[in-house]
């Protein structure tokens, strides 16, 4: 039986104005805009507010267009290694613990991530305390100290976490793969980084990636929660407006281009796990290239996860595979499209190419019904809309688009999804998966290895076109 929407997500898409239904084009936009409050200060910060006097708090955000999609091999993980030092000693609070018991006064709970394409510093706290909050970040975004005592701790805490990643078998597997899917351009994409590297980094490297990307027209400040805009800008403008310009960074120094896949390969990671971990990647579109195809390639994953797709069901409940799952990872510089799963070692060779059977046909007509187009595309509308009642979370999707397309993007996202057709998953399909390069990755255990005698050139002519 086909997958319907039910009666109960039916009365939450009505009552939430995202019942699938056609409606004006722009309408998610027309609501955003009333939700969202922007302003660019005159050194090129914007500021993004967002109201909502739910609860009693805050969250202040800080986002900047860094990451590991910056970095040459010399640099490799230092963009991490600037996050550990963003809550350190600055000319404000030059003591070592000073920033630290500040914070804790103000009550913040707070914390930094580093991705491929941004890196976020966050702080959500009372409500009256935004204004204190907006002036502890700003202290360290624009006078950091670097000092040397903070970093050599901050280094053995980065190498720790690297200690912590090499224990898990999924961190080799993952390093493996996207070694092959972006060869020439690892550094890029290696976020954790290389251990030599940040284990002799200097204060020098870490200023030159401040001077260079911790710059005001290459920063948002994005305020959610219990807050008035007009006083939040404000307070910004007053923290934050005499923060000097700088050029723009990549323009000075511009990300290269990552080179097409040219032939498909194969990679055998072994450890110690019990069930074959699989994973089959392919170089997916930029959303500043091919902003359409991300559209697409969002509703096209939501399908075929879908336990009602036929891809689910030939894969899944025919018991090749104990589980599979489609994702494209949105970035502006060649996110991946992934298909993983996980099967036993005898039946890995039966799977694949069951698998490689389903992916032939992902561009043929048929493989994809208007009905579930109409449901996937309505339960993403509402998660969209629930994701924004909790304030703290919708700073960190506002930053996380805000960095790796925009926020226009963002705004549009849910009636340009709502546009996609079936033709245009066919197309996309077409143009990144169905007999393009791709790598298809194993994770298996040595013993089972053997016992199937798998090798990696087996993965090319099993995965291969």
């Amino acid at each position: 039986m086909k997958r319907k929407i039910t009666r109960l997500l039916h009365a939450v898409l009505i009552a939430a104005g995202l019942s699938g239904v056609p409606h004006a084009a722009g309408a998610q936009r027309a609501e955003l805009e009333k939700v969202i409050q922007r302003k660019v200060l005159t050194n090129g910060l914007e500021v993004i507010v967002v109201e909502n006097h739910g609860v009693p708090l805050a969250t202040v955000e800080v986002d900047v267009k860094n990451g590991s999609f910056t970095q040459t091999p010399e640099y490799e993980g230092l963009a991490h290694m600037y996050e550990h030092m963003f809550f350190r000693a600055d000319a404000t609070y030059p003591g070592p613990s000073e920033f630290w018991d500040r914070a804790s006064d103000l009550g913040a709970v707070f914390n930094g991530t580093t991705s491929e394409e941004r890196v976020n510093y966050f702080m959500t706290v009372p409500a009256d305390n935004a204004g204190a909050a907006i002036r502890l970040l700003s202290a360290a975004l624009k006078q950091p100290l670097f000092r040397q005592d903070e970093l050599e701790r901050e280094r053995e805490v980065v190498i720790g976490e690297y200690d912590r990643n090499e224990s898990n078998p999924f961190f080799a597997f993952s390093r493996a793969m996207d070694l092959r899917l972006y060869p020439e351009n690892f550094s890029r994409k290696d976020v954790i980084g290389d251990r030599k590297i940040v284990l002799t980094t200097t204060p020098e490297k870490m200023r030159t990636i401040q001077h260079r990307y911790y710059v005001p027209n290459n920063s948002a400040l994005i305020v959610t929660g219990d807050v008035v805009p007009a006083v939040i800008f404000t307070l910004a403008e007053r923290e934050l407006g005499t923060w000097p310009r700088a050029s723009d960074p990549f323009v000075a120094d511009p990300v290269p281009t990552i080179p097409s896949l040219v032939h498909n390969e194969g990679v055998v990671v072994e450890g110690p796990v019990n069930a074959v971990s699989v994973q089959i990647q392919w170089q997916g579109p930029s959303v500043g290239a091919d902003p359409a195809a991300t559209y697409s390639a969002d509703v096209f994953s939501d399908v075929m996860n879908d336990p009602q797709s036929k891809f689910q069901q030939r894969l899944v409940d025919s018991g090749l595979w104990q589980a599979v799952g489609v994702n494209y990872y949105t970035l502006n510089h060649t996110g991946p499209i992934t298909i993983s799963g996980q099967t036993s070692p005898p039946q890995l060779r039966t799977a694949l190419k069951a698998l490689e059977e389903e992916v032939a046909k992902f561009d043929q007509p048929g493989y994809f019904t208007q009905e579930e187009l109409t449901a996937q595309k309505a339960h993403r509308s509402v998660t969209s809309a629930f994701d924004r009642e909790r304030s703290s979370g919708f700073a960190h999707t506002l930053g996380f688009w805000w960095s790796v397309a925009s926020l226009e993007y963002y705004m549009g996202y849910v009636d340009n999804m709502a546009a996609r057709s079936i033709s245009d998953l066919r197309g996309y399909a077409r143009k990144y998966i169905v007999g393009r390069p791709h790598i298809t990755g194993v994770l298996i255990s040595s013993e089972a290895r053997k016992a199937i005698k798998l090798s990696e050139a087996d993965l090319v002519s099993t995965g291969g076109k």
